[in-house]
């Protein structure tokens, strides 16, 4: 009759533990295995084996679709759900497993060796009988890997070591997966000896860092969970493992002397990476030295190798990246029955679990980019800036004590030309790629000036998806370190020297354009300190025009004018720095708009390819195209005119409406330089001067500011604002 009442009551008691299970992490990641079994009948799940080991586990989504954990390949197995068994003739496992006291348990689940161990100990009474236990039974192959002396002392005594140690690995009361909490401490049966528990995201439940392997098999007494090893004793802190773990010597020197040990005797949940002597013996004599000198940066390496969660070995099926206390990452991941710590097999001893968490020996040192200088910052696709900074001997002015940021180009930045250039022209290269001092990229503002340690200022523009300091922009991967930071950039920085009338009058591409700049008075807004952007035509876009058709041109200013400034924007757009494949839209001098948007690392202004972007001048950057620029929506109303744009133009269809003009555009969009004399007082001489300087003078503030005054010059500086 009792046996009967048990199983009747039996599938009601499992129901009420499903439906409390709902929000654990196990219980969620069990669910989902029964889902994806459910073609195999009623109660079956699925789990994954890494090939070649004896791991099983009800795998997270990404596990399962990956078909792997740890790297390795996984198969598929299905079995019976925990609770359910196979009946002959039947798919699935449509029976409940019969439910025994937690001894008989131990049979169910094939624990077979502990419950040899509970007969031999004389706990068998104790857990058939009266009561309400977990018993965190280890499987049989746990018992195997258990190393031989300890197994053989446990054995060997069996009504005192054995009995205690099984009893270590109980509780007085029921505890299911779900009761399980990550971070929860509970006390075993032997002693008051503490069991530290965590429950992790992808189902992994531990306890002292022991996978639960089979859990949740309900006994008349209490619940047996199988898990992977034999836990021992728990009992000082991750300080006292290091202060008197002789591997540990160098790590601890820095531990002490910065004042983190202290945080390591606390009460916590953490995971410590510790690097043994072998570690430390691997770093260059020079960078230890420094290291360990200067406070601030021992802190910081030490606090690098600390995370602030509990992450048993055993939890780790995946890579997933962890916050240290020092604020910076690292990925902590596996491969095989390795550990890895950004990406790199380094742990060489894993899960010895203290009473404020875990500790991994490791065998490199991991040095966050805050204890670095500057310099050791640079990454793989940065080598070639930072070798040639070491060869030419740039290294040695970067202080320790100094604050500097450097501008990294990528390594195909650097041409084979541009390698085999005289030392000296690369050095002062170079030189314009380090900034005096230290900035970040949140200081960065569009309009500031940065002063290289060449002597040259570089220009700062930004924009909505990018940060570009003169003709190139940053890419990720800005970091900091303890004395600067380093900004990586797709090109060499090219500072500019000449004016946009300069770069103009020294190419022979662009005679043409600028002979029709000259006709229409523009030199003086080409020549003077601002901040355009200019679409110079190259004289190919002129082919066919007559100089009967140039004088028709330049006879007509305000046409002239109208063609010329829509070939001009106020602002510094850098081609790189509009975002890949959007149109952007920029107003022109002359009141019509442009069409900018780069496809394929090309600029097209109104869907014109041009030929060669970001020439950077003093007062702008110029975007080389080979078709002269025309306003769609703009009327010609000049026969003559018209004919002449035809021949030029064949892009666009240019509207004709008969003797309508151009509109008037005055010279007052920019603010040209002010020069003057200095007059020192009194004298008749120094009147007729300064009375003659008027006179020349009256006629330019009239008109057009074609004439300036003789002597020093006072230069405004305008900023650049962004829609």
């Amino acid at each position: 009759m009792k046996i009967f009442f048990l199983f009747t009551f039996l599938p009601f008691l499992l129901s009420a533990f499903e439906q409390a299970a709902a929000s654990a992490h196990y219980d969620k990641i069990l669910t989902h295995s029964r889902i994806r079994a459910r073609d195999q009948g009623p109660n079956v799940c699925a789990l994954q084996q890494v090939m070649g080991t004896k791991k099983k586990y009800f795998s997270t989504c990404r596990n399962w679709y990956q078909q792997s954990i740890c790297g390795k390949k996984a198969t598929v197995l299905y079995e019976c759900c925990p609770g359910y068994m196979k009946m002959d003739g039947t798919r699935g496992c449509p029976a409940v497993a019969p439910i025994d006291h937690v001894y008989g348990t131990l049979g169910i689940v094939g624990a077979t060796t502990t419950q040899r161990y509970s007969d031999m100990s004389k706990l068998r009474q104790e857990i058939e009988g009266r009561g309400s236990f977990t018993f965190f039974a280890p499987s049989n192959e746990a018992w195997d890997q258990l190393d031989s002396e300890t197994h053989r002392n446990l054995v060997d005594n069996v009504n005192i070591e054995l009995y205690n140690s099984l009893h270590h690995h109980m509780l007085n009361k029921r505890m299911l997966t779900k009761d399980l909490k990550n971070g929860m401490t509970l006390v075993s049966m032997y002693n008051g000896q503490k069991l530290f528990i965590n429950h992790y995201p992808n189902g992994v439940v531990t306890v002292n860092c022991a996978r639960i392997i089979h859990g949740n098999q309900i006994a008349t007494n209490g619940v047996v969970h199988v898990i992977d090893r034999v836990l021992t004793s728990v009992a000082n802190t991750i300080q006292d493992f290091i202060e008197f773990e002789d591997e540990l010597s160098s790590f601890r020197a820095p531990a002490i002397t910065s004042g983190v040990m202290d945080i390591l005797g606390r009460p916590g949940h953490y995971t410590i990476f510790a690097p043994t002597n072998e570690a430390f013996e691997k770093l260059p004599r020079g960078v230890l030295e420094r290291i360990m000198g200067d406070k601030v940066a021992s802190e910081a390496l030490v606090k690098f190798h600390i995370l602030n969660t509990l992450q048993c070995s055993e939890a780790i099926t995946g890579g997933a990246v962890y916050e240290t206390l020092e604020g910076n990452t690292v990925e902590v991941g596996c491969d095989g029955e390795s550990l890895t710590v950004n990406g790199v097999k380094m742990v060489k001893r894993k899960d010895i679990v203290r009473s404020n968490g875990v500790i991994h020996l490791i065998d490199q040192v991991l040095i966050p980019d805050s204890a670095k200088q500057v310099i050791e910052l640079g990454g793989a696709q940065q080598t070639t800036f930072t070798d040639l900074v070491a060869q030419l001997g740039l290294a040695s002015s970067l202080r320790p004590e100094g604050q500097y940021t450097l501008l990294a180009p990528l390594n195909g930045a650097f041409s084979d030309d541009t390698l085999r250039l005289d030392q000296r022209l690369l050095k002062r290269i170079l030189q314009n790629h380090i900034i005096k001092v230290k900035v970040g990229l949140n200081e960065l503002y569009n309009g500031q000036e940065l002063e290289t340690i060449g002597g040259k200022l570089l220009r700062v523009f930004v924009y909505r998806t990018a940060v570009c300091i003169e003709n190139s922009c940053m890419v990720r991967g800005s970091k900091e370190g303890r004395n600067g930071f380093i900004h990586i950039f797709r090109q060499i920085i090219s500072p500019a020297e000449k004016t946009l009338h300069e770069m103009l009058r020294n190419d022979k591409r662009f005679s043409i354009f600028l002979s029709l700049v000259k006709a229409a008075d523009l030199d003086d807004v080409l020549s003077q300190p601002g901040q355009w952007t200019l679409f110079v035509p190259t004289n190919d876009a002129f082919k066919g025009l007559t100089d009967d058709d140039k004088d028709i041109l330049i006879r007509d200013k305000n046409a002239l004018r109208n063609i010329l400034l829509y070939h001009l924007t106020q602002g510094v757009f850098i081609g790189s720095g509009f975002e890949p494949g959007v149109t952007n839209i920029l107003k022109t001098i002359q009141g019509g708009k442009l069409y900018l948007k780069t496809v394929n690392d090309t600029l097209l202004v109104n869907e014109l390819k041009s030929r060669e972007s970001d020439l950077m001048a003093t007062n702008g950057v110029i975007h080389v195209i080979d078709k002269l620029l025309y306003p769609a929506e703009l009327p010609v109303g000049n026969d003559q005119l018209l004919t002449i744009l035809k021949k030029l133009i064949k892009y666009i269809q240019i509207k004709f409406v008969r003797d309508s003009t151009f509109k008037e555009i005055p010279l007052t969009f920019y603010r040209p330089e002010i020069k003057y004399t200095r007059i020192t007082a009194g004298g008749s001489d120094n009147e007729e001067k300064l009375k003659k300087i008027l006179e020349e003078e009256a006629p330019v503030r009239k008109a057009q500011p074609t004439r300036r005054a003789q002597g020093g010059g006072a230069r405004r500086r305008t900023r650049l604002d962004h829609s």
